[in-house]
């Protein structure tokens, strides 16, 4: 109960309810009676839960107190004077519930609320954001993902200066007017507006304001084609998702390449070629690198064989032929690669044979067979192996007799037959097979019973 009561904002005026008899104001000590005078008279009232979240559990005395308020929300008119957490409590929950209204939510105006998640949530429009505005300083996260909201109902958070993470994803009534609001958000730290025509590339001028953005979502933004000019100066950014930004070309990659902190950088479907991928170049702290359905070729490898942190590639889709796949050995740290649908053979294979710390490996659609398969046995790491529609057949399968710790094998439409099925059912630790294959029978699958066991 200590956080409870932590702050003396505990007052609490209701409307047409006697019965609690509530005074006007309360000291940090008599808050607590309020609380209790909440509480059900019943137990029906509120369900048992179990431990954690479960059934079973007798419910704390803050969960009946929240469940009792939100049963009686129409009796409030106001929580401005309540413990920040206590309200931030019953927000939440109302929420969650799908219980906040139009009336129910003013209860929460000038409340000192922290975090305002209403992703999704329907009915969020303009007139809701004035009393999401009226937490003002305290105020630090925002989602309001999916709704009506309008420039003018973005501009009511102007004097919330202290934001520090606003997800605005699929809010189709925003302009690149709207985005003028962020120039005031210097400590945003993460920043969301998956495809948003709002975003352009002269409304993301604001962005250069933004200097301590970590996290940078502008998934199927398809207007920002010149516009990461204006990012060049974010240093501290570490994840940056640009996928389906289907203009994204070579020239705007290049205002990346200053950007160290970078970690985690997605850009499937763009277009960028071997030349952009050359300004990553000094992103030595990256880890994660999409570059599905991007018009690259393995010269690209060369740059990307330089970033030493680099733990997961995806090459999907990608004109990836065997010439340059030598430069794959250098990338040692990689624990998730993805080269599927790509025209690599088995000579492409022989160059993975020192990422022993390969987990996971997509082969899907390559034109490999039984020999590449001999260049995996060492990877004894690996957990899932994706082979679909590849020329593999049962004799390869011997080579992965000892990948111990292989959980998922997708062997659809492969040669393999029964007798392949023999090979892998020594491995135990597998729980998911993928045989979506003509060739193999009900006798073949009776030898995968043993992993049921």
């Amino acid at each position: 109960m200590g956080g409870v009561c932590s702050r003396k904002r505990s007052q609490l005026v209701e409307e047409d309810d006697d019965s609690l008899q509530t005074p006007t104001r309360f000291s940090k000590t008599s808050s607590l009676k309020w609380l209790l005078l909440t509480l059900p008279h019943s137990s029906s009232d509120v369900s048992r839960k179990g431990p954690g979240k479960g059934p079973g559990r007798c419910p704390t005395l803050m969960e009946l107190c929240v469940a009792k308020v939100c049963k009686d929300i129409s009796k409030y008119s106001t929580f401005s004077m309540l413990p920040t957490d206590l309200s931030q409590q019953i927000f939440d929950e109302l929420v969650d519930s799908n219980c906040l209204t139009d009336e129910s939510l003013e209860t929460f105006r000038d409340c000192a609320l922290h975090d305002i998640y209403l992703g999704e949530y329907p009915g969020v429009k303009d007139a809701w954001m004035e009393v999401v505005a009226s937490q003002r300083q305290s105020l630090l996260s925002v989602d309001i993902s999916c709704s009506d909201v309008t420039d003018r109902g973005l501009n009511f958070l102007s004097d919330c200066s202290n934001m520090q993470s606003l997800s605005c994803n699929y809010c189709e009534h925003v302009s690149e007017h709207g985005l003028g609001v962020l120039s005031g958000f210097s400590n945003l730290t993460s920043l969301s507006f998956k495809r948003s025509d709002g975003v352009t590339a002269e409304g993301m001028s604001v962005f250069a304001n933004l200097v301590n953005l970590v996290n940078l979502d502008l998934e199927r933004c398809l207007k920002i084609h010149g516009g990461l000019v204006h990012m060049k100066g974010l240093r501290k950014l570490e994840s940056l998702n640009m996928r389906y930004c289907n203009y994204i070309t070579d020239s705007d990659i290049k205002y990346l390449s200053d950007l160290t902190n970078l970690k985690e950088l997605q850009l499937s479907s763009c277009r960028i070629t071997d030349l952009g991928i050359s300004y990553l170049t000094g992103l030595s702290k990256l880890t994660h690198l999409n570059l599905e359905s991007c018009p690259v070729t393995a010269a690209c490898l060369e740059a990307i064989s330089g970033l030493a942190s680099l733990m997961l590639l995806n090459l999907n889709r990608c004109g990836i032929y065997d010439e340059g796949c030598e430069s794959f050995e250098d990338l040692k740290k990689l624990k998730v690669l993805n080269l599927g649908f790509n025209h690599i053979t088995d000579a492409c294979l022989v160059h993975l044979k020192g990422l022993i710390n390969l987990e996971s490996l997509n082969l899907d659609s390559c034109k490999i067979g039984d020999e590449g398969l001999l260049h995996l046995k060492g990877l004894v790491l690996l957990t899932s192996l994706e082979l679909s529609d590849t020329a593999i057949g049962s004799n390869g399968l011997r080579h992965l007799s000892d990948l111990r710790n292989l959980h998922s094998i997708n062997l659809s439409f492969t040669l393999v037959t029964d007798t392949g099925m023999k090979k892998i059912s020594t491995l135990n630790s597998l729980k998911s097979v993928n045989l979506d294959n003509r060739l193999i029978t009900d006798v073949g699958l009776a030898a995968l019973i043993v992993l049921l066991g």
